[in-house]
Order: structure tokens, then C-alpha cells, then sequence
């Protein structure tokens, strides 16, 4: 375990740094008249305390991400940790505390717009329609990863217990979704962080009693453990998303920004929020190795195709017991069933945003819920009758996601451009490309994508990584040197 603790105080103590040097960057002005207090509607722009707004972005940006997805990274071998560890640094921590200022910075307006006045309104057009599509398999994500734990928990796992807790969950969404965020979000989101933190440190506590021995350490290489996944490179920078970098969190921000009384709680909520989703990771990746590869249940290895709903059941009840376990199920399933209603709900947000609508009058709520809720539960039948499975959803989620980080990167490299006269924008053109690279390389070797031999994809991300570098010389700075 020597790997995780390392990776553990490097990620929190260069985490922490981070965070301030962004605040230095972005200079925050503490005075500044906030979204919330200027265009209050008891809606959506509804003053919160700080400590609330922490943990509902904590909530939001969580979901099942940093488990379900430390799960799948894991069986890649430690490989995992480096990334978590860099990618939540230098990638997410950056891309949310950026993205989330700016909306503030915007009168909180949502992802679609920001990146309209910085990449054009061609692209807030088709970020406004990527949304959609991403948002919907948001919610099919975060509706069938709980039912599958509850219908295994409290059932007998079968696909019509797994249709009651859908429907079931889908209620609560679309009640969550209309009503205003401090009536439901508000109140209960705390007691649901409580759960995931006990998850967490629970099973943290029962690894380091039960030893770690057989753990794989990153001095034993980062040779891919699981060939069958794929290559390191892309699948795992796709696999492992929230925790390490995910486009998700800037459609997140933008609901707290509206709630934020203070820029000052900036770094707190938007930073803070990420450095504690890169932790949960963490150590979801090191009890996932102590599953897969120490002999920690030999039901269970790297190669045995096993849904990670059913990881997360199998641990908790394995080393916590029936109450211990059912607090830990209670965490995951919290994660994901927060982070789906206020996914549809900034969905909602952002449809009104580019429609123009008043939310504040109910109808004008239930016209656009209406339309996205037949949407998401059509694709969830569409899942349940082709046996799609989770890990096949997340891998089209996980890219489409990865996807939206390149453009919200992208935007902030052009953001810091402008907006300091030191070249403060290479922490973000940096990650740019090197996602950039991510995702191009993955869909041209994916067996969903392309398919182009998997050989050819360390050649095609360094060449892609380039030409982004290059295009991004040639076509901003060179021009700006040109204009002056």
C-alpha cells in the first residue's frame, strides 16, 4: 500500500497548493456582487450557506464517478494512481475551479454560454445539443447503477426488481428536478455526503486491517494488468474520469454559482469540491487492487467480467457486514441518485437558458422536464430490452464526457489568454491537448469507434498532442502577435 499512501499526500498537499496558486490567478474579488443575491428568485438563485454549497458540489460531481470508475481503472494495475493523482491536480482541480468562477463571473449562466463567448456561438450551439445527449445518459447512468445495487441489496437482483427501483428513482428525479433547490437539495444532500464519507472511510479502515501484501506497487511497473480493456492509453484516461478530470463538473458549477453569497468560498466549493472526489478515488482504486489482485475474495479478479454495481455490493458486505454494508450501499447509492437529479436539472437550466423561459413559474418548468424525462426513460427501456449492461453505458458516457472536458478546456485556455499578461493560460492549454489526444486516439482504436489497431495509439495521441499545440500557435497567439 505504499503506492496508495504516497499517491494519497501527494494529491492532498500538491492539491491544496494548487488551489491557491488558481486563486492567485484568478484574483477573486470579495465584494463583488454575487448571481445569487443579484437576481434572487427562490428558484434557482437562492443564497445557501457555504457548508451546504460544498457538499451539494461534492454530491453533484461525485455521483458513482470516483467509485465506479476507480473500479474499472484498478484492473489496468497501478497505472491507476499516477493518473488520479496528476489528472485531479493538474486537470480537474483547474478545470473546476476555472469553470465554476467564470459562471459566476457570467451572472451564472450555464456551460453552453460560456463557452459561447469564448469559442463562438457556433459551438454553444453544438455544446447546447452535445449536452443534451450527454445529460440524458447522465441520468440513465445514475438511474441504473442504483437500481442495480438496490435491486441486488434489497431483491433478488433480477431485471423487474431492477424496474421497480428504476421507476421508483426516476420519481424522486423528476420531483427533485422541479422543485425549488433549497427545498429537497438542500436538506438532505448533507446527510447523503455523511454516507459516502463513512463508505469511504469505512472500508479504508477494513483494508488497512486486513493488509494489503499481495497489492500491486507502481516499483512492480505500470504494464497494463487487464489487456482485455484495452491500452493504458487511451481506455484508462476514459475509464477514470471523475476523480482524476470529467466535462461533467462544468455543467455542475454553474447551480452552486447561483447559490454562492461570496466569491471567497470559490476555491472551497469548486477546488475543494474535486480535491475531495480525487481522494474517494483513490481509495476506491486501492480497495478495488486488494479485490483484483490480492486475493481479497476469489470470486473476484481482473479478468472475471463483473459489473461494478455488483463490486461495490459484493465488498460492502464482505468486510462491513449487514449494517456496515447497508451504510456503505447507502453512500454509493446516494452519490449516483444526486448527481442524476441535478444532472436533469441543470438540463432543465440550460434548455430554459437558450429558450429564454422563466423558471420560476412551474408550468414553465414541467414544459421542458416533461420532454427530457420520455427521453431518458426511453433509453432506459432501450437499455433493459438490448442488455446493454452498465459497463457499455459508461463507456459511451465516459467518452462523451471526456469529450465536453476538451471544450471547456479549450475554453479556459483561451479565458487565461486574455486575461493575464503573464502566460498563465499553459496550465490549461497543456491538458488541452493532451485530452485532445485522449479522446481522438480512443475513437479511432475503439472497437466502437474506428478501430484502428491498438499499436498505432501512442503514435496517434503524440501526433494528435502536437498538431492541437500547433493549431492552437498558429491560429491564437500567432494572429494576436500579428494584430499588435
Amino acid at each position: 500500500m505504499i503506492s496508495f499512501f504516497l499517491s494519497l499526500f501527494v494529491l492532498v498537499i500538491g492539491g491544496l497548493f494548487y488551489i491557491k496558486f488558481l486563486e492567485k490567478i484568478f484574483q477573486p474579488d470579495h465584494n463583488r456582487v454575487t448571481p445569487a443575491v443579484a437576481k434572487a428568485d427562490g428558484t434557482d438563485y437562492v443564497v445557501m450557506p457555504s457548508w451546504k454549497i460544498f457538499m451539494i458540489q461534492f454530491l453533484n460531481i461525485a455521483g458513482t464517478g470516483p467509485i465506479f470508475g476507480a473500479i474499472l481503472g484498478a484492473k489496468y494495475g497501478p497505472a491507476c494512481y499516477l493518473w488520479i493523482v496528476l489528472g485531479c491536480m493538474f486537470g480537474g482541480i483547474m478545470h473546476d475551479y476555472l469553470s465554476g468562477m467564470l459562471s459566476i463571473r457570467h451572472d451564472g449562466e450555464s456551460l453552453p454560454n460560456l463557452i459561447g463567448h469564448y469559442l463562438g456561438k457556433p459551438m454553444k450551439k453544438l455544446m447546447l445539443n452535445v449536452l443534451i445527449v450527454m445529460l440524458a445518459l447522465v441520468g440513465v447512468v445514475f438511474v441504473y447503477s442504483p437500481a442495480a445495487i438496490l435491486g441486488s441489496a434489497f431483491g433478488d437482483g433480477s431485471v423487474q426488481t431492477m424496474m421497480v427501483w428504476t421507476i421508483i428513482i426516476l420519481i424522486y428525479y423528476f420531483i427533485a428536478t422541479m422543485v425549488p433547490i433549497d427545498k429537497i437539495i438542500g436538506r438532505i444532500y448533507p446527510l447523503f455526503a455523511f454516507a459516502l464519507v463513512f463508505m469511504a472511510v469505512s472500508l479504508l479502515v477494513c483494508l488497512l486491517i486486513h493488509g494489503s501484501s499481495g497489492m500491486p506497487e507502481i516499483t512492480d511497473g505500470l504494464q497494463n494488468r487487464s489487456p482485455s480493456l484495452g491500452p493504458i492509453f487511451p481506455c484508462l484516461f476514459i475509464s477514470v474520469a471523475c476523480g482524476a478530470i470529467s466535462g461533467f463538473h462544468a455543467t455542475q458549477s454553474p447551480m452552486m454559482a447561483r447559490c454562492m453569497k461570496s466569491e471567497r468560498i470559490g476555491s472551497m466549493v469548486f477546488g475543494g469540491s474535486m480535491l475531495t472526489e480525487g481522494v474517494i478515488a483513490l481509495i476506491w482504486a486501492a480497495i478495488s487492487s486488494y479485490f483484483f489482485y490480492d486475493g481479497g475474495n476469489v470470486v473476484m479478479n481482473a479478468e472475471n467480467v463483473v459489473e461494478a454495481p455488483v463490486i461495490v455490493n459484493t465488498v460492502s458486505k464482505y468486510w462491513l457486514g449487514t449494517f456496515g454494508g447497508l451504510l456503505a450501499i447507502l453512500g454509493v447509492v446516494a452519490a449516483p441518485i444526486t448527481t442524476g437529479d441535478t444532472a436533469l436539472r441543470a438540463l432543465r437550466l440550460m434548455i430554459a437558458e437558450s429558450l429564454d423561459i422563466d423558471q420560476c413559474k412551474i408550468s414553465h418548468r414541467l414544459f421542458i422536464s416533461m420532454p427530457i424525462f420520455v427521453i431518458v426513460g426511453l433509453l432506459l427501456w432501450f437499455n433493459y430490452e438490448c442488455k446493454l449492461g452498465f459497463d457499455m453505458i459508461w463507456q459511451y458516457f465516459g467518452w462523451i464526457n471526456q469529450v465536453l472536458a476538451v471544450i471547456t478546456l479549450w475554453m479556459l485556455t483561451l479565458f487565461l489568454f486574455g486575461y493575464r499578461k503573464r502566460p498563465y493560460y499553459l496550465i490549461a492549454l497543456f491538458p488541452a491537448c493532451f485530452m485532445t489526444s485522449v479522446c481522438v486516439t480512443f475513437i479511432l482504436v475503439s472497437n466502437n469507434g474506428v478501430g484502428l489497431p491498438v499499436n498505432y495509439a501512442s503514435a496517434i495521441g503524440v501526433a494528435t498532442f502536437f498538431v492541437a499545440l500547433i493549431i492552437f500557435w498558429r491560429v491564437v497567439v500567432f494572429r494576436r502577435s500579428k494584430a499588435q
